[in-house]
C-alpha cells in the first residue's frame, strides 16, 4: 500500500468515526432528557466527548501525515499523542461531573427515571454501532501504528461496556415498579451511571500514561534490544550500540553507532548500511533510521565506554 493511500485510509476510518459518533450523541441526549435517565445523560454526555474526540483525531491524523517542513524537521508526528491527550483531559471532566450527580441521586434526593422501550432501544442501537467502530478503529490502527486511531478504538470499546451497565440500571428501574419490595433498585440508574464514570477514569489514566509516555520519547519496552539484535545478526556488521528509540505519532525515530572493520572502502561501508537500515525498517516500520559508523578492527571494549565518551576517545 503506498503512503497516499494509507493516509486515506486512517482519513476514512476517522471520518466514519466522527459520523457515527454524532448519530449516537444525538439519539442518547433526546432519549435521556425524554426518559430523564441519569445514566442515558451521561452516556450522551460521553458519546459527545467522543464525538469533539473523534473530530480531534480526524483532523490530528490529516496534520500527522503531513511531511517535515522548515520549522517541524521531525515531522508532525506528536500531534497524534496530544490529541490522545486532549481525549484523556475531556473523558476526566465528564466523569467528575458524572460521579457528583451519581453521588447526589444516591444519597441526596431522588429523581424519577422512565424505562421506557425508547431508553433499551437506544442502548442497544449504540452497542452495535460501537462494537463495528471500534473493530474498525483497531484494524487501521494496526496496520497504519496510529496511536490515534488506537486511543480512539478503545475509547469506543469502552462503550460498549458502559451501555451495557446503563441497560442493566434501565432493568433494576424497570423491575422496581413491578415489585414493590425491591423498590431499591429504583436506584439502579445513578448507580449504573457511577460506573460507567469508573469505567471512563480507568481507561482515561491508562490512555494519558501511555500518551504522556510517547510525549516524553519513552522507548517501547524492548525495542531498542530488538534493533541491536537484529543489527549485530547483519553480516560485516561488528556491534551495534548506543541505540535510540522515540516515538513520533504512528513513527519512530532509530538511531545508533554500528562498528565496522576499519579496512573497509567507504563505498562498502555505505552499502552495508542501507543493509542495516533495511533491516531495522522491516523490524520497526515507518522507522525514520540513523546510523553513524564507528571504524575499529577490535569491538569488547566499546561496550564498557562511561557514557558520553565517544569511541575516539572524546
Amino acid at each position: 500500500m503506498s503512503q497516499t493511500e494509507a493516509q486515506q485510509e486512517k482519513r476514512s476510518a476517522a471520518l466514519t468515526s466522527v459520523l457515527a459518533a454524532l448519530g449516537l450523541t444525538g439519539m442518547k441526549l433526546l432519549v435521556g432528557i425524554a426518559t430523564n435517565s441519569l445514566g442515558i445523560l451521561a452516556e450522551a454526555l460521553h458519546s459527545s466527548l467522543d464525538l469533539a474526540a473523534a473530530a480531534v483525531t480526524y483532523f490530528a491524523v490529516r496534520l500527522s501525515d503531513k511531511p517535515p517542513d522548515s520549522e517541524h524537521l521531525f515531522g508532525h508526528g506528536k500531534v497524534e499523542n496530544l490529541s490522545a491527550l486532549f481525549e484523556t483531559a475531556l473523558l476526566l471532566i465528564t466523569s467528575a461531573w458524572v460521579l457528583r450527580e451519581g453521588y447526589v441521586r444516591l444519597f441526596v434526593r431522588s429523581v424519577e427515571v422512565d424505562p421506557s422501550v425508547w431508553a433499551f432501544l437506544v442502548m442497544g442501537v449504540s452497542i452495535v454501532v460501537d462494537f463495528s467502530r471500534s473493530r474498525m478503529l483497531y484494524r487501521a490502527a494496526r496496520k497504519h501504528n496510529s496511536q490515534a486511531l488506537e486511543a480512539d478504538a478503545l475509547h469506543f470499546a469502552t462503550d460498549i461496556w458502559s451501555s451495557a451497565v446503563v441497560i442493566l440500571g434501565l432493568v433494576g428501574v424497570w423491575v422496581s415498579r413491578g415489585n414493590p419490595s425491591l423498590h431499591w433498585l429504583v436506584r439502579g440508574d445513578a448507580f449504573a451511571a457511577v460506573i460507567v464514570a469508573l469505567i471512563v477514569v480507568w481507561v482515561s489514566c491508562k490512555l494519558g500514561w501511555r500518551t504522556l509516555g510517547a510525549l516524553l520519547d519513552t522507548a517501547p519496552a524492548g525495542m531498542a534490544e530488538q534493533v541491536t539484535r537484529e543489527v549485530e545478526s547483519v553480516e560485516g556488521v561488528l556491534d551495534c550500540h548506543r541505540v535510540r528509540v522515540r516515538p513520533s505519532g504512528p513513527h519512530y525515530f532509530v538511531d545508533f553507532h554500528v562498528t565496522m572493520d576499519g579496512s573497509r572502502t567507504l563505498e562498502s561501508a555505505h552499502a552495508l548500511v542501507e543493509v542495516v537500515e533495511a533491516r531495522v525498517r522491516n523490524l520497526v516500520p515507518g522507522s525514520d533510521v540513523t546510523v553513524h559508523v564507528d571504524p575499529t578492527s577490535a569491538v569488547p571494549w566499546l561496550r564498557d565506554l562511561p557514557p558520553g565518551q565517544t569511541d575516539e576517545g572524546s
